[in-house]
């Protein structure tokens, strides 16, 4: 089964999430679960963390496909010791918040390092996650894939597969995100058929499907390669609608969230029942 939804709004509560999800016909989203700009973050009350669950309950929304997105200030591939160290603990917060909501998934940012120093940084980013993982009880760490802009990690799917190698064995709580724009951005074409499956193939071949545990699903602003990050609606960017029907009959992406991050919010029901549409759902 294929589950579309988009990054919902979490204004007026937690408990609304579920509630923005269903009134764009989604069974999926993501959301954050505290500020995405800020280091601190009022602990959840027992009040919030019920009317939560209650909301979801209601919503009909399998709790596994509720993809949570840390903040935007956590770099675990930093060799600064300060920002690592409040990384780490953000990170460590944000993972014990999703299990208290009874979610599954933590999609993160790897963070940047010194252009110089990119084996260090990815061995950096996954010990901290080894760390969290050993604090906490059961959710996954989802490592987003990115644009790859300035010294950014995990732009190359070889370097989400060195991250993810320090698991082997032990890779039941790891995974990676997907993100269509900033996968684009990073130079990897979708925008045809063979395009989009020799995409997908080496993906598989480097990194592995068994590890990707959700999608961002966004046209880009920006042109193939150019690093930046800039997402636009479906169909009105560089990639353009046939990477979009592609995904939407893609049998290897079911059974995961599959999310937008499109800028106009207004659009998201209509996408959402375009991309059904399109897979023939």
């Amino acid at each position: 089964m294929f589950y579309f939804g988009a990054h919902v709004s979490t204004a007026g509560g937690l408990a609304n999430a579920p509630k923005n999800a269903m009134s764009i016909d989604a069974n999926a989203f993501a959301m954050f679960t505290r500020n995405p700009r800020g280091w601190q973050a009022p602990a959840l009350t027992q009040t919030d963390i019920d009317a939560f669950k209650q909301s979801l309950t209601a919503s009909g929304i399998d709790p596994k496909m509720v993809l949570v997105h840390d903040n935007y200030l956590v770099n675990l591939a930093t060799d600064n010791p300060e920002t690592r160290q409040k990384s780490i603990n953000s990170l460590l917060d944000e993972l014990e918040r999703v299990e208290h909501l009874g979610l599954h998934l933590l999609n993160f940012h790897p963070g940047s390092r010194l252009k110089s120093e990119l084996t260090g940084a990815l061995a950096r980013v996954s010990e901290a996650m080894a760390f969290i993982l050993s604090q906490t009880e059961y959710a996954t760490l989802v490592i987003e894939a990115t644009a790859g802009s300035g010294a950014h990690t995990g732009s190359r799917f070889e370097e989400l597969a060195t991250m993810l190698e320090f698991f082997k064995g032990n890779d039941n709580r790891v995974g990676v995100c997907i993100d269509t724009a900033h996968i684009f951005a990073a130079g990897y074409d979708l925008r045809s058929h063979d395009a989009y499956y020799q995409t997908m193939e080496e993906f598989g071949s480097i990194v592995g499907f068994s590890y990707l545990k959700g999608m961002h699903i966004n046209d880009s602003l920006k042109p193939l390669a150019s690093r930046v990050d800039r997402h636009a609606s479906l169909g009105e960017g560089e990639i353009g609608w046939s990477a979009f029907e592609l995904i939407a009959k893609d049998e290897r992406l079911q059974d995961m969230p599959l999310i937008l991050e499109t800028p106009d919010s207004t659009r998201w029901a209509q996408e959402i029942r375009q991309l059904r549409e399109l897979g023939g759902i």
